[in-house]
């Protein structure tokens, strides 16, 4: 029987970029970061209040699970937001919003009231977009 999920996976096309964007923006805890082949490593981060659940920012490259066809495929996805990654939850969606924004992340809509709480929606650094909820 399954018993817990440990990692989730967000496809990044730059993992450099994608560091700065959820450790040094979004403040997350870098759980991994070691090298995994040419141009690749294993990079996982882990959000401030859930050190159990990782999240693997998987580089888009060549090799692997993924041929050179793919990685075309899968660029152009990611770029123009295609998967909708997670849903992140905070304390006071306002202020948090208010501090992403100081910060350089882009939302694709502002703080709206919801059936569920409040909610804004955010894109990283390679195009992937998330839910950022205060539940009610």
């Amino acid at each position: 029987m399954i018993s817990k999920l440990t990692h989730v996976c967000v496809y990044v096309l730059d993992q450099d970029s994608a560091y700065d964007f959820y450790v040094n923006k979004l403040g997350f805890k870098v759980h991994t970061d070691a090298p995994m082949g040419p141009g690749n490593r294993w990079l996982t981060v882990t959000p401030p209040e859930q050190p159990e659940l990782e999240i693997t920012l998987f580089l888009v490259i060549e090799g692997g699970i993924f041929t050179k066809e793919t990685v075309k495929t899968m660029t152009e996805l990611v770029k123009n937001g295609t998967f909708g990654a997670a849903v992140f939850t905070c304390h006071d969606l306002l202020a948090t919003y208010e501090e992403l924004k100081a910060k350089g992340v882009v939302f694709k809509k502002a703080p709206t009231k919801e059936f569920y709480g409040y909610e804004a929606l955010f894109v990283d650094d390679s195009g992937n977009f998330f839910s950022l909820s205060q539940p009610a």
